[in-house]
Order: C-alpha cells, then sequence, then structure tokens
C-alpha cells in the first residue's frame, strides 16, 4: 500500500514538474536565443525530460504492476485507451523538439551557434504538447472515478 502512495506521489509531481517546464520551454524558445537564452531553454527541457522519465516509469508501473486497481481495471475503459493515445500523440510531438534541442546543445558544447530559425515552430509544438498533458490529466481524473468502465 505504501509503494502504491509513493508511486502515486510521483506520478502527480511529474505534472507539477512538467507542465510548468513545457510552458517555460515554449516561452523561452520565442525570446531571443543568445547564449543564456538556449541555457534557459535548455533548463526548462532538462525539467520537461525529468517529468517524462517520471511519466514513463511511474504511468505503466500504476497500470501494470499490480499496484492500485488492477491491469483489468484500466484496459476495460475507454478512458485509459484515450489517455494512452494522448501519451502516445505527446511522445511523437516531442521528437522534433528533441532532436532540435539535441543539437543545439551538442553545437554550443562544440562552441558553435546553433541555426534556432524552428524555434518558433518548437514553441508552437510545446504549447500543443502542454494542452495534451491537460488533456491526459482530465482522462486520468475521469478514469480513476470509473468513468468509461465497460459493463461486464
Amino acid at each position: 500500500m505504501t509503494l502504491a502512495a509513493l508511486v502515486s506521489f510521483l506520478h502527480l509531481m511529474a505534472f507539477a514538474i512538467g507542465l510548468p517546464a513545457i510552458h517555460l520551454r515554449a516561452k523561452f524558445l520565442r525570446q531571443p536565443l543568445d547564449a543564456a537564452g538556449l541555457q534557459r531553454v535548455f533548463k526548462a527541457d532538462l525539467w520537461w525530460g525529468i517529468a517524462a522519465l517520471l511519466w514513463l516509469t511511474t504511468g505503466p508501473w500504476r497500470a501494470f504492476g499490480s499496484l492500485e486497481k488492477g491491469t483489468e481495471y484500466y484496459m476495460s475503459t475507454w478512458v485509459f485507451h484515450a489517455k494512452l493515445g494522448i501519451v502516445v500523440l505527446i511522445l511523437l510531438l516531442e521528437l522534433a523538439p528533441l532532436f532540435a534541442l539535441l543539437r543545439w546543445r551538442a553545437e554550443v558544447r562544440a562552441g558553435r551557434t546553433p541555426d534556432t530559425s524552428k524555434a518558433r515552430g518548437l514553441a508552437a509544438l510545446s504549447h500543443i504538447e502542454l494542452t495534451l498533458v491537460v488533456l491526459a490529466a482530465l482522462a486520468a481524473s475521469f478514469m480513476a472515478r470509473g468513468f468509461g468502465l465497460r459493463a461486464e
């Protein structure tokens, strides 16, 4: 029981970390991207990555690790499947920022100035991801209360 509470707490903390991080990443991507601006983007992105790591470890653990309601419960509600779809969409949308920011970091480490011409597009993707995170949280709230369960 204590482990379930701790994993649940970490899953919720990912939301507390991730939402402001993705918001700040989007905000900083729209600001001047000098050395200090890039560092702000990188720091926000790091926290977004920490949140993603928490979600991607605690989410499956909660759903499939026999900690809480059990796999059968989660698999029997369409809301869980919708939430999974949202998570997959976030992961797919994150591919462009992930690879762009990895390239930018490598350029900065090499002492070069990265091509940040796609920053506004990455900011727009970040805003879409932020919206999807909120929708995933909404789905989780309904799912936890049994909404969408199939009748046996």
